[in-house]
């Protein structure tokens, strides 16, 4: 019997365009990402770099991009979060059936841009719908590193066996698989979250 569901944000609850910062940032050179792009990426979305020595980072590779066009390129990707999706988790955490968790990459640029989006008002109320709310810049883990599923499972005493996890991204759905939590796969545009007691 499932008795916590963990959330991704991303294409799960706010759409997003991921190919945005591939496409724009040609503009600026160096159209492919390279390894140590990613890296640099991956840094941020821990915490372990400052937004400002992020976007120099980026600056040394781009260095025709202001500091203002990568934030407005990062930040691109965020799109609009649809009513239905934060009614559906509203109803859900009153229902008190399941314990509720979010788990997601994300960083600090990120954050106040959704909440901009958003509006703080529908922003909080999305965020206390969770019993915890899991950003990979705060907790510095990110997925789909074992690391970030056990340290959830961990510090609030989930059983695997009773935790269904719902991702957009095939990669951190296996990772939690095989630590033998159930998952849902979400298929972006084809499937909604709100659809999401089909699948338990």
């Amino acid at each position: 019997m499932i008795k916590n569901i963990i959330f991704d944000f991303g294409d799960i609850f706010i759409n997003l365009d991921k190919e945005i910062i591939f496409r724009e940032m040609q503009k600026y050179g160096m159209p492919t990402l390279t390894l140590e792009l990613i890296a640099l990426s991956n840094a941020f979305e821990v915490g372990d770099i400052t937004p400002e020595t992020f976007i120099d980072g980026l600056q040394s590779y781009y260095p025709k991009a202001t500091s203002l066009d990568i934030i407005d390129i990062w930040n691109g990707m965020l799109l609009d979060f649809p009513d239905s999706r934060l009614e559906f988790i509203e109803s859900l955490a009153k229902e008190k059936e399941y314990r509720l968790f979010l788990l997601s990459n994300t960083n600090a640029l990120h954050i106040p841009h959704v909440i901009k989006i958003m509006g703080e008002s529908k922003y909080n109320r999305f965020k206390s719908s969770f019993e915890q709310f899991y950003l990979s810049y705060e907790i510095h883990l990110r997925k789909p590193n074992a690391e970030i599923y056990e340290f959830v499972l961990e510090v609030n005493g989930l059983n695997p066996s009773e935790t269904f996890f719902v991702d957009d991204t095939l990669e951190n759905t296996i990772a939690a698989r095989k630590l033998g939590i159930r998952t849902w796969n979400l298929v972006v545009g084809q499937e909604d979250i709100i659809q999401l007691k089909y699948k338990l």
